[in-house]
């Protein structure tokens, strides 16, 4: 009686899903390519010499290190399927699957304003906004709505979404600027921002993670939340591999297109943004999948996959480790990341390369705990 009342309460375009038989490598591989991006990108050896392809786009345009959090979005949506299509396949009460996304979204949500408090927690600049706040956002909403429609349903919702924000951006003009533009700090969503969004902001009058560039964020989660569909889906592993690297193509063809009159950028999260770096995760999840779950090309996978299989934990720890490396360590209040970055900029590498060595370094130390949990099965779960 039980197992009926579970399932009666599911959602119908959920009921006939079929969980994934094994757990899919090649996602555990791109999470912790993805993780160990962030890592890098995130702690240079000095701000002031940034490896040129580790530098996010001034404005306009694309880099690798601009893909990296699209990424990590992508990663969460088809996590949002697998996981909780194979929660409410097996009979889960919905009450129960909802109360877990918004217990998640909280332990999430908690741990972005820990990291930006730590170590000082001063409250009274505390940034409400960022990375892992994103995440927590995208996740909740992601999650509910994947209970809610059907796959048909999240598209048309993900095309609204994404032509409605393009043309708010391009259409609607700015309070107190002008008309609508795309510039830093004089743009709807800037505006929005301080209008909208508590506390300490980034850019100080707009935050790249801001309340209006959410939405597309959503959407980009979204698109993760379809690949899962597709790799739910009773295709055969060829037809799988082969709708992924087309939809790859043609998101990113689309996204250049639309880059004529909405560029792709990162800080507005624009809509051709939002496919370009989509289409991008497509093709490289499918090479993924067909090199490691086809091909069994897997003797490279563990050190990607010691990461993939605890991101937010190794996100969170080397956001509070590089702390350790921020205390003077003589009297001429030299910092441990300073006097080693100077060590390798004395070894006779140019600063920028020194800088990128040092980011390596510092990921090899986070490694070693991530390895450890990694080795032992210990897999945070949040």
């Amino acid at each position: 009686m039980a197992e009926t009342t579970a399932t009666a309460s599911s959602p119908t375009h959920l009921k006939d899903s079929k969980p994934t038989k094994q757990r899919l490598l090649s996602l555990d591989v791109l999470r912790g390519i993805t993780i160990i991006g962030m890592i890098v990108v995130n702690t240079p050896g000095s701000w002031s010499y940034v490896y040129p392809p580790l530098q996010h786009a001034e404005w306009h345009g694309l880099t690798p290190t601009d893909l990296v959090f699209p990424f990590f979005l992508f990663m969460v949506g088809i996590s949002i399927t697998l996981a909780l299509g194979r929660r409410v396949a097996s009979g889960v009460p919905l009450a129960g699957v909802v109360t877990k996304i918004v217990k998640r979204f909280f332990i999430i949500y908690a741990l972005g304003l820990f990291l930006a408090l730590f170590p000082a927690f001063d409250f009274e600049n505390l940034r409400y906004v960022g990375v892992l706040p994103r995440i927590a956002v995208v996740y909740l909403v992601c999650s509910l709505l994947f209970l809610k429609l059907s796959w048909r349903g999240v598209a048309w919702l993900s095309g609204i979404t994404l032509v409605a924000y393009w043309l708010a951006m391009i259409l609607i003009p700015v309070p107190g600027v002008g008309p609508a533009n795309l510039e830093p700090g004089t743009n709807l969503a800037a505006w929005l921002d301080e209008l909208l969004v508590p506390g300490r902001m980034y850019r100080v009058t707009w935050d790249p993670e801001g309340f209006l560039s959410t939405f597309p964020a959503i959407v980009t989660g979204f698109t993760g939340v379809l690949t899962g569909y597709w790799l739910r889906s009773s295709k055969s592993v060829e037809q799988k591999i082969i709708g992924m690297m087309v939809a790859g193509v043609l998101a990113c063809l689309v996204g250049y297109l639309w880059h004529q009159s909405f560029p792709v950028n990162k800080n507005l999260w624009s809509s051709s943004y939002v496919l370009v770096s989509s289409g991008m995760a497509l093709l490289l999840l499918g090479t993924l999948y067909w090199f490691i779950d086809v091909k069994h090309y897997r003797s490279w996978t563990p050190f990607f996959v010691a990461f993939g299989m605890n991101a937010i934990t190794a996100y969170v720890l080397h956001g509070t480790l590089i702390d350790a490396f921020h205390i003077s360590i003589n009297e001429a209040e030299k910092t441990l990341r300073g006097s080693s970055f100077q060590g390798l900029v004395s070894l006779g590498l140019v600063p920028e390369m020194a800088s990128f060595v040092w980011a390596i370094l510092y990921l090899l130390l986070c490694f070693i705990p991530i390895w450890i949990m990694y080795r032992r099965n210990i897999i945070v779960k949040i």
